[in-house]
């Protein structure tokens, strides 16, 4: 195998891990009374990332490693365990919402409002950088803006009702 490949089949292993805890905590939320918010757009969100580890497969397999690219991925993953570490059972790929529990506001949620996909959104840039494919940085960070701007809308809009229900 080459650099490349070994570094791809561990993203792709960790995301397919990801859709499993995932899944699992969706099942465990959803048990206690959690319901799923604005479902229409995840079909959309799963085919560009998808189609992005697609297409760094097709054409990046063979590349050289960038060395300052994949220290920057390094440090997206640290922040990506901090994001997911902070929400614990609570973290999904999916916007679930739990009536009533209050709102993450510690880890990186102290600073950032979505700080998930903060490191989403760079991951889909710095990844194609460390295979020498600017092309595809370029087109799924564009792919990816627009999935990320629908899902944040979406997701404010149940934190809202969260919140709301939560006052009255």
């Amino acid at each position: 195998m080459s650099p490349a490949e070994v570094i791809l089949a561990l993203v792709t292993a960790q995301r397919g891990a990801e859709l499993i805890l995932s899944r699992h905590n969706t099942e465990r939320l959803k048990a206690r009374g959690a319901i799923e918010v604005a479902p229409g757009h995840y079909p959309l969100m799963v085919a560009v990332h998808a189609s992005w580890l697609a297409a760094l497969w097709g054409f990046g397999h063979d590349k050289p490693i960038m060395p300052a690219a994949i220290a920057a991925y390094l440090v997206l993953q640290a922040l990506r365990a901090w994001v997911m570490a902070t929400l614990g059972p609570r973290w999904t790929t999916r916007i679930i919402v739990l009536p009533n529990a209050p709102l993450v506001t510690d880890g990186p949620y102290r600073y950032f409002r979505h700080p998930n996909y903060g490191v989403v959104c760079g991951e889909i840039t710095v990844l194609p950088l460390v295979l020498h494919l600017p092309e595809i940085a370029v087109l799924f960070t564009a792919l990816n803006a627009v999935v990320i701007f629908i899902r944040i809308r979406a997701e404010d809009r149940a934190l809202q009702v969260s919140r709301k229900q939560r006052h009255e």
